[in-house]
């Protein structure tokens, strides 16, 4: 190994050394902050920004907090899925509102109060806003959104995952639904692709196959879904006092792959299993730790999938020791 390579090696060492202790932990850090990993450096993040063609994602955030700012943490800032998306697509960054110093600077540099409710800002590398502030809206789904419009002001392709993200928590309204077919696995593989579909599920009634199809109503009527089933040789069924699941059954083509040991939502299961009975790909529907999860799967993995997608996303986590 030559002197210089050796000593790029170091470099590259020290620099992600010296990130490292410029950033949040987040297993150990204030709840108010989530669970992504922020830096608390404004300077460094316009560097990194720079470095890595990336807006920066700014939470002010008071921490300690009030019970909004706890709130803000556990509900829109917890859920894996919005952490990747924060993580992967931009440069976060975490200041304090009731702090001096350096945080107290970069408030009075975008006019932000001290002692506020959150509030979160998207920024380019030369610190200037990328779509409208969001404050006085603590909701998972207008991050989420806004994510999405900096993805595209940035003229980047806005990855699957996050889309699907923002469907889950668009919905606020689901309608269900059973539909008798010869076989319930073409079933769950043909319902499943239709984008108003958020969840398909296997089962029996009276001894016929049939499978119970949860959807979003505002997105495709009944009479709509009833006549794409109709066109697939599906009848409805009404007696839906008598289904029962078949676990065995549920998402079949998924099962029989390595996507059982991967923590979902019940939504990128559903898509998932469609892909896979169609023969069409798949991974792009996972977040990059799920892509890289994927591929280090063994058969002595964790079975996951018939578990919470929270709780599951904590066990793999666990198993890899990163907790």
């Amino acid at each position: 190994m030559s002197f210089n390579f050796q000593l790029t090696l170091f470099i590259l060492f020290m620099s992600n050394l010296l990130l490292a202790q410029k950033t949040t932990d987040p297993f150990s850090q204030s709840e108010e902050l989530g669970k992504v990993q922020w830096l608390r450096d404004y300077d460094d993040a316009i560097a990194l920004a720079k470095k890595e063609n990336k807006d920066i994602l700014i939470l002010f955030q008071e921490v300690p907090g009030c019970s909004t700012c706890r709130n803000y943490g556990h509900n829109v800032l917890n859920h894996p899925l919005m952490v990747e998306a924060i993580e992967n697509s931009f440069v976060p960054l975490a200041i304090f509102n009731n702090k001096g110093g350096k945080d107290a600077q970069i408030l009075r540099k975008y006019n932000e109060p001290s002692w506020n409710n959150p509030v979160v800002r998207i920024v380019n590398s030369k610190g200037d806003d990328v779509v409208n502030r969001i404050g006085n809206d603590y909701s998972a789904l207008r991050l989420c959104k806004s994510i999405q419009q900096a993805l595209i002001e940035k003229e980047q392709i806005i990855p699957e995952y996050i889309n699907l993200l923002e469907q889950e928590l668009s919905v606020t309204n689901t309608h269900k639904t059973y539909y008798k077919m010869s076989c319930f696995w073409s079933g769950e593989k043909e319902l499943g692709k239709l984008p108003a579909v958020l969840n398909t599920e296997s089962g029996f009634i009276n001894h016929s196959e049939v499978v119970e199809v949860t959807y979003d109503p505002k997105e495709m009527t009944k009479a709509a879904l009833d006549a794409y089933a109709k066109s697939n040789s599906m009848s409805l069924i009404d007696n839906k006092q008598s289904y029962r699941s078949s676990p065995k059954d549920i998402h079949y083509y998924l099962q029989q792959t390595k996507f059982i040991y991967l923590p979902l939502t019940e939504l990128q299961k559903t898509r998932i299993n469609s892909a896979l009975g169609n023969g069409q790909p798949t991974e792009h529907f996972l977040s990059p730790k799920q892509q890289k999860w994927f591929k280090k799967i063994t058969n002595n993995s964790e079975v996951l999938f018939t578990i919470d997608f929270t709780k599951a996303w904590t066990k793999k986590m666990k198993e890899l020791g990163a907790i």
